[in-house]
């Protein structure tokens, strides 16, 4: 008899996320140590693995290219343990007389995974759960399914072969949504790591448990008068270039005041920046955006003379990105929002606060709590902008999509940015380890007793005379 494969991939969520449980019943009860060689254990042995699985990715999804993909494996193995090895995440954490603070995990997780980052997504949300004590699921996207199963049986091996029980890392097996919102919804769950389109991250806040989601990504990149402006214009070609775009925190537009217009175009086109004429600029645009108002996903990560060949126009073979003269930022404006591919828009302004309210009009648009870029050195300007601007990522002079992720700066180095409460998100970290435990407080009686304040108009002379005498009545009796 043939089975419903909505009903089957329910029943493997609600099977898995048992078996996860009891797993992690067991990860609760291990010492850091012993969990550190697990998660030691997954870095190295995914790492062996970058380079097939970021090729099976490339192959599966259309999105990217090999190489980047094959960085990103490897930050999110190497890089990502080399910023938790000595972290402490369980037993006592702190001691400061009177009071202990005791790390917990907080139980069964389940991890959303994109088909943009689909492999070392895994390895990366792996990590950070089993470091604290956590289980995790994985439900992959359908577009992305077996290099994301792939990489979770490559996870789940090398952490039961280091001593994590079985259970202890799983996968969906059968792509459903059904199946997806059957793990969020298990009572065995604890927590959900959503990190996906605008849907999926809304099912996972809607869901009724804890949830750690993410916003969407369209981060603008201000070229101040004062920067070194080829160095500018080389670091946000590597990051929009990086991966085709797919990374969220890579820059969607470029701002710069007038003065600087002609420079930066320029440079800009020495440096594979082809800026499109009103002609061109109309055709790719038709093509960025589905009639509902969703991204088309023809054209995340492709190249952009593929993108240009896709619209109906030619651009150079050496062309990194594609660029747009834009004014407005709204639903009406495509090339104001969010692009998993490199293309930017470009805003020419008046003045530097005209630059700075443009940014604010930008994300407020979309990508409020993000991302935002500046290339400056004056830092009296870098402080008046990130005063203002309302991002949980405020970058200087480095390439968003790296920047942002934590690989060429001292953020934490994560595949999940957390936009805050402006961006629709609860935390606004690159998220850890230390957001996947909570805090036992152990604290002691400080001996110190409540004074008790005498209401004012009193006669405590009095009160104290009537007290003595109710004590006397009763020492009689």
């Amino acid at each position: 008899m043939e089975m419903d494969k909505d009903l089957l991939a329910r029943q493997e969520a609600r099977s898995l996320a048992k078996k996860a449980e009891r797993a992690q019943n067991v990860l609760a009860r291990m010492p850091q140590e012993k969990l550190d060689t697990i998660v030691k254990a997954v870095a190295e042995a995914f790492a062996a693995e970058a380079k097939d699985l970021a090729e099976l990715a490339v192959k599966e999804t259309g999105f990217g290219n090999v190489c980047d993909k094959e960085t990103k494996n490897l930050f999110a193995s190497k890089d990502v343990w080399a910023a938790i090895k000595d972290m402490k995440t369980v037993g006592v954490l702190k001691e400061k007389p009177g009071l202990w603070e005791v790390g917990v995990p907080v139980g069964v997780i389940a991890a959303i995974v994109p088909s943009t980052n689909p492999t070392s997504t895994v390895c990366y949300k792996a990590m950070i759960a089993l470091k604290s004590g956590n289980a995790v699921i994985f439900s992959p996207h359908p577009k992305a399914f077996n290099c994301t199963f792939q990489a979770a049986r490559i996870v789940a091996r090398a952490a039961e072969a280091a001593g994590a029980p079985e259970g202890s890392v799983a996968c969906l097996g059968i792509p459903s949504m059904d199946g997806c919102r059957e793990l969020m919804g298990a009572p065995e769950v604890r927590l959900i790591l959503a990190t996906g389109g605008p849907a999926m991250v809304k099912a996972a806040y809607s869901s009724g448990k804890p949830a750690i989601g993410v916003g969407a990504g369209n981060g603008p990149a201000y070229i101040h008068h004062s920067a070194d402006v080829p160095a500018a214009l080389a670091a946000i070609a590597r990051s929009k270039s990086f991966d085709y775009g797919t990374v969220c925190a890579s820059e969607q537009s470029i701002i710069v005041e007038k003065e600087l217009e002609d420079r930066v175009r320029q440079e800009g086109e020495k440096q594979g920046f082809y800026f499109m004429n009103t002609r061109e600029a109309g055709m790719l645009a038709g093509l960025l955006f589905r009639p509902n108002g969703t991204l088309n996903p023809e054209i995340v990560g492709r190249r952009a003379p593929e993108l240009a060949k896709k619209a109906g126009f030619s651009a150079p073979d050496g062309t990194k990105v594609l660029v747009a003269r834009e004014q407005e930022a709204g639903p009406t404006r495509p090339y104001s929002m969010e692009k998993l591919c490199p293309v930017l828009a470009f805003f020419v302004m008046d003045s530097e606060e005209a630059v700075l309210e443009k940014a604010v009009e930008v994300l407020s648009h979309e990508g409020s709590g993000h991302t935002f870029a500046i290339h400056c050195t004056d830092e009296a300007v870098i402080r008046r902008f990130a005063l203002r601007i309302p991002v949980s990522r405020f970058l200087v002079n480095t390439p968003a999509a790296l920047g942002g992720i934590g690989a060429t700066t001292a953020l934490f180095p994560a595949l999940t940015l957390g936009c805050g409460a402006v961006g629709g998100s609860s935390s606004s970290n690159n998220i850890s380890p230390l957001d996947l435990i909570n805090i036992r407080r152990v604290a002691w009686d400080t001996g110190k007793k409540p004074e008790r304040e005498t209401p004012a108009g009193v006669n405590t002379a009095l009160v104290e005379m009537l007290t003595q005498k109710i004590l006397e009545q009763l020492d009689a009796r």
